[in-house]
């Protein structure tokens, strides 16, 4: 559907936008192999961090590595998609732009585990105090 005539700030054009929004997650949630990867991280750390009792701090943090993490991960997919449909041809721009892709999701992901090595490491040797 075409909005180039519409008003940009109508009712119906914010419910569209948050439908696409959600069918482009429920579509990486049923698909895409390293989301549900992510996703499933991000319900045990979250577990763990109800277990180990986090601070208001530790959750700002776990919260901002699991939902950037999942963010990060929806624009690597879709940079693949986008390069996928352009062409179905191996070209050396293609394979430089999915592997930076691929390689931004990595390094957010080496931070997000030093961040939970971080808070939680303390928390397990204390148990074995």
């Amino acid at each position: 559907m075409a909005w180039k005539d519409k008003n940009p700030f109508s009712f119906g054009r914010l419910v569209d936008s948050f439908t696409y929004a959600i069918q482009g997650l429920w579509h990486a949630v049923k698909t895409e192999k390293n989301f549900q990867i992510h996703l499933t991280a991000a319900l045990i750390v979250s577990i763990c961090g109800f277990a180990f009792r986090l601070s208001k701090v530790e959750w700002l943090f776990i919260l901002i590595c699991i939902f950037g993490m999942f963010s990060l991960e929806l624009l690597n997919s879709a940079i693949e998609k986008t390069i996928d449909l352009v062409t179905e041809e191996i070209r050396p721009l293609a394979k430089q732009a999915k592997d930076m892709a691929a390689g931004a999701v990595l390094i957010y992901a080496v931070m997000t585990v030093v961040i939970g090595l971080i808070i939680f490491i303390p928390k397990i040797v204390e148990l074995f105090r």
